[in-house]
């Protein structure tokens, strides 16, 4: 446990930021998830979801929630996988 008044108050702060980072986290790791499983099915809502997944890493990136290297990884993985199931539709 913290000693000093301000070493108590960064334990506050970093708490909060926590909290708040794992609900970034958790929210672009779901619409991942759901974007793999509508690309693998072949649903037609897949683009949609492909969107909101990288807008969601995009904004995570932001915050500093995620590094810029994760966020070119994930995008590009995502984008290959959609490409690769969809590329005859173009």
């Amino acid at each position: 446990m913290p000693n000093t008044k301000s070493a108590k108050k960064e334990l506050r702060k970093s708490r909060k930021r926590r909290i708040y980072n794992k609900q970034i986290k958790d929210n672009v790791k779901k619409l991942v998830k759901q974007t793999r499983k509508a690309i693998a099915a072949g649903d037609a809502k897949a683009k949609e979801l492909l969107a909101q997944a990288l807008k969601a890493i995009d904004k995570a990136t932001q915050k500093g929630v995620i590094k810029k290297n994760t966020r070119d990884r994930k995008k590009s993985r995502l984008h290959r996988l959609y490409n690769q199931k969809f590329a005859n539709e173009k």
